[in-house]
């Protein structure tokens, strides 16, 4: 059964993605438009990669790679179909050249497919595979355009897939550039064996939802019903709204608190600045400040949402009351202005707790690992050099299918 009813409780099961070609696609010329401020050496992250699984693992953690669970769910002719026929249209490819195109990836064999679902594929390696159709969308294209282009994003499993107590959010991305990731989450939530022999529910349909967009980055389950989640950069206020009334027509959250974030690339995600390290203690960047905060409650009817402001200064006792705490623990490293803003890129806030008090961090964030290790937080630190270069840390890197509540 997947469940997830905290943000700290012990950590069971988690799906990650090992880097592949799609980083390997990256250039200086490609990388801001697919939302990467740097080019990684790929050896040297999928090294640091498999630190993090392996360390996950040692603690008894079931680590699914994602690249696996969608290899194994387009050998299923109805999931197949299901992704390419979302991926080929004729407004975007063209009519001529849209036949061609996906009778080429129907004769892909699984592996790949995979491969070129995720890693993209330029014009040069479709002409390996057919001859050119005679189609002047496809023929102004350069050799070594992409025809489909890479998801580099999918190493951050967290956003596109978000688990709430007994159901998962299946989000409808911000970004172009990320897209087409929703499209692959729906699949293999709805066809691949390990989510076909289980019950849970749906609070979000994917891409159906167009620009009401949420992201897994900005979902925190603060557990007992309670819901803390960003309206950022990239989480849209009616997004909120949207997941907000299926949460509460299903029963197993009664109360969300909505902070609204700077739209900055800097505070992209809520766990990009603060994310709970136990079950009373956030971390939290010094530069996030207070923010507004609202209270949203189910209202009279189905069709209503009762909603409370809090001022900014409020903001941690509106999370408090949402816990059913008379106030939480805010630990702020202890750093001179230029050093937390480092940090915080190298998303030293970013922790992924594995247990209560116990987390994943980088090691690269010294003075917050430190100041966390002397206020009573375990932290287990990886290797992040490289893994770091793309703005997203242990937790955007995960995303939990199974943990307990606390």
């Amino acid at each position: 059964m997947y469940r997830v009813d905290s943000e700290v409780g012990r950590l069971h099961q988690v799906i990650l993605h090992r880097p592949g070609l799609e980083l390997k696609r990256l250039t200086p010329g490609n990388k801001d438009r697919l939302l990467f401020d740097d080019v990684l050496w790929v050896a040297r992250a999928q090294e640091e990669h498999d630190r993090f699984a392996a360390l996950l693992r040692e603690r008894d953690i079931t680590v699914h790679l994602f690249g696996e669970l969608l290899r194994t769910t387009v050998e299923i002719p109805e999931a197949r179909k299901y992704i390419l026929d979302r991926i080929f249209d004729d407004r975007v490819y063209g009519p001529l050249a849209i036949d061609a195109l996906r009778n080429c990836f129907d004769a892909m064999d699984v592996d790949a497919l995979t491969d070129h679902l995720i890693g993209g594929i330029t014009k040069r390696e479709v002409l390996d595979r057919i001859e050119e159709p005679r189609s002047i969308a496809f023929h102004v294209l350069d050799p070594d355009d992409f025809v489909l282009e890479p998801l580099p994003n999918h190493l951050y499993t967290r956003d596109t897939s978000a688990w709430i107590h007994g159901g998962v959010s299946i989000n409808s991305m911000r970004k172009k550039a990320r897209m087409r990731e929703t499209v692959h989450y729906e699949a293999v939530y709805r066809w691949h064996p390990l989510f076909t022999r289980s019950d849970y529910a749906i609070w979000s349909d994917g891409s159906v939802n167009g620009p009401a967009t949420t992201e897994g980055g900005d979902m925190h389950v603060l557990g007992g019903g309670a819901l803390l989640i960003g309206i950022s950069e990239r989480t849209t206020p009616a997004g909120v709204e949207r997941l907000a009334k299926r949460l509460f027509a299903g029963g197993q959250v009664d109360r969300i608190v909505a902070l609204r974030m700077p739209k900055q690339r800097a505070f992209m995600h809520l766990d990009t600045v603060m994310t709970m390290v136990d079950p009373e203690t956030f971390v939290e960047y010094s530069g996030l400040g207070r923010l507004p905060a609202y209270t949203v409650r189910p209202g009279d009817s189905e069709k209503e949402l009762d909603l409370t402001d809090h001022p900014a200064e409020e903001m941690h006792e509106a999370i408090a009351a949402a816990l059913g705490l008379a106030s939480v623990r805010v630990l702020t490293p202890e750093q001179d202005v230029h050093a937390a803003a480092r940090e915080q890129w190298d998303d030293g806030c970013n922790a992924l707790a594995v247990a209560p008090g116990v987390v994943v961090t980088y090691e690269r964030n010294v003075t917050t690992n430190r100041f966390l290790r002397r206020h009573g937080i375990e932290v287990l630190d990886i290797p992040g050099g490289e893994l770091g270069r793309g703005r997203g840390g242990p937790r955007c890197m995960s995303c939990p299918i199974v943990r307990d509540a606390v």
